[in-house]
């Protein structure tokens, strides 16, 4: 028979914050039962009475400094179209000056780095070199073995080749000598069979 084993499952529940409009709820709400109270810890509220007076101030200071801003740029534009003929030449190449100092700090930057680099690739080279030369060494002693062993490949074949040649020849001014007697014993024997029926 066979042996049948059940295994019981268990779910088990997480309870999920809850969160009101994407926030989480600081405050304990009442009724929860955590036992807390209704009303607000007492570092909560100091948190509130700090920092109602300092946000405060910084938002006074923030439209104090925004407020000025303003009345000097008003102040400021006459002063700006009237001296405008000198203040736009002037800014103009106060740029361009200040455009090539910083193009002249990075075309040095980048030629330094460049002549960093070319110093530890010249070192790094005259470290490797023993061992880069043995290896250019080796593989041109290997390249030339690799051509002599090809030239000695295609020497045998032509040779192999001009061997078969001659036998051609060889073969074919045999035939043509051996058809050469045939004929000329045929002829002979007309020759003879000629002169035997005419007499």
């Amino acid at each position: 028979m066979a042996d049948v084993r059940t295994h019981s499952h268990q779910v088990q529940v997480h309870p999920l914050r809850q969160h009101e409009g994407g926030i989480k709820v600081v405050y304990p709400q009442s009724g929860t039962g955590t036992g807390t109270g209704t009303g607000p810890s007492s570092t909560q509220v100091l948190t509130v009475v700090a920092g109602v007076p300092v946000g405060g101030t910084l938002l006074l200071l923030a439209g104090l400094t925004l407020a000025g801003s303003v009345i000097g740029t008003i102040l400021a534009f006459p002063l700006f179209l009237i001296f405008s003929p000198v203040i736009v030449p002037a800014a103009f190449l106060i740029g361009l000056a200040m455009a090539g100092f910083f193009t002249s700090g990075a075309i040095g930057l980048t030629g330094l780095s460049s002549m960093s680099w070319v110093l530890n690739f010249f070192r790094r080279a005259r470290e490797n070199l023993p061992e880069e030369l043995e290896e250019a060494k080796q593989r041109l002693a290997d390249m030339a073995e690799y051509v002599g062993q090809r030239t000695k490949d295609a020497g045998q074949t032509i040779e192999d080749r001009a061997q078969d040649v001659r036998e051609t020849k060889t073969d074919v001014r045999g035939d043509v000598h051996t058809k050469g007697h045939a004929r000329g014993d045929r002829d002979t024997k007309t020759t003879h069979e000629v002169r035997v029926a005419s007499s």
